[in-house]
């Protein structure tokens, strides 16, 4: 028996979920610049040499000193966030303990995205902004920047900076799954 709260399940799977951000609501939801995006993105590049489909999730301290990082095989091309917010909470927990318990978030999390590609947003970038926004409220964090590694360099999406170097190379053989990683946990400092 029907009642007609539910779409039938074809309908479900071609309606949008909203689980993603739009450049506009990023920028208007305050996420705090990078002093230095080079520096950020040049020690992830040189930490864990992402190819495309990789994702690296780095927690900084209030000085923008790497405190934990972890780089994983992402191949889901559609644009749920939700997906991607477990994912990075998963990577998140692995190398670095929650700060649940104070008031105010002191470290903060930022994504680096390497993929294929034009340089502007898509869809699937505004997949990953909700999820790390949304990561980062589960386990204490601020949300940081979103940059994205392309072939024609880096770009911190909503701010407008970017880069030539580094930039994606070339895919190499890497487990692409949400659940596999490449982590380095550093000390934690509190």
């Amino acid at each position: 028996m029907a009642f007609g709260l539910a779409p039938p399940p074809s309908a479900q799977s071609a309606a949008p979920t909203g689980r993603l951000l739009e450049p506009a609501e990023w920028a208007r939801a305050g996420i705090p610049l990078l002093r230095n995006p080079r520096e950020v993105v040049t020690g992830l590049h040189a930490r864990h040499l992402p190819t495309p489909l990789t994702a690296v999730v780095a927690v900084l301290d209030p000085e923008e000193r790497l405190v934990a990082s972890a780089s994983f095989g992402y191949r889901d091309a559609g644009a749920d966030g939700w997906q991607r917010r477990n994912a990075l909470l998963g990577q998140l927990r692995r190398v670095i303990p929650h700060d649940l318990r104070r008031r105010t978030p002191v470290r903060t999390a930022v994504l680096l995205y390497c993929r294929q590609g034009e340089a502007h947003w898509t869809p699937e970038d505004g997949a990953w902004m909700w999820g790390l926004r949304d990561a980062c409220i589960l386990h204490g964090l601020r949300c940081g920047a979103y940059i994205t590694l392309t072939e024609t360099g880096w770009h911190v999406l909503g701010e407008g900076r970017s880069g030539r170097q580094p930039r994606s190379a070339s895919p190499v053989s890497m487990p692409l799954c949400p659940g596999t990683a490449l982590s380095d946990a550093l000390p934690a400092a509190r």
